[in-house]
């Protein structure tokens, strides 16, 4: 059974940080990629960041490139993601995610095939 648990997430000012991990049961190294996704309340889960096993592909999401960093630790069997500069419209509950998928890095939650409970962030206007 593959499990995939979130922490991190907070209640921060605008132009705050924050690190959120995502932990999973198994060695991340069996999954070919990892990704973050979103959902804000009445929105749909969009595609935050994702990553590749071996950490040289990443992708971001136009509204987090540069103040967002995606990373993995397959020896920790650990994904992180690094969120800088934090505004009121990156709350949301944040998901990690991860898959088999041996195609380009998907951006869609269709792509992945295994996902976490979520984890609140929250960054009053």
């Amino acid at each position: 059974q593959v499990q995939l648990l979130e922490s991190g997430g907070g209640l921060v000012q605008a132009g705050d940080s924050l690190r959120l991990s995502c932990v999973a049961s198994g060695r991340t190294s069996n999954y070919i990629v990892m990704g973050w996704f979103r959902q804000a309340p009445g929105k749909e889960r969009e595609f935050v960041a994702g990553i590749r096993r071996s950490s040289l592909t990443t992708k971001y999401a136009d509204s987090v490139k540069g103040r967002f960093t995606i990373s993995r630790d397959n020896m920790k069997n650990t994904m992180r993601l690094q969120m800088n500069s934090l505004k009121p419209e990156d709350t949301a509950v944040y998901y990690c995610a991860a898959s088999n998928n041996w195609g380009p890095l998907p951006i869609t939650d269709s792509g992945y095939e295994f996902w976490g409970q979520g984890t609140q962030v929250t960054v009053p206007s």
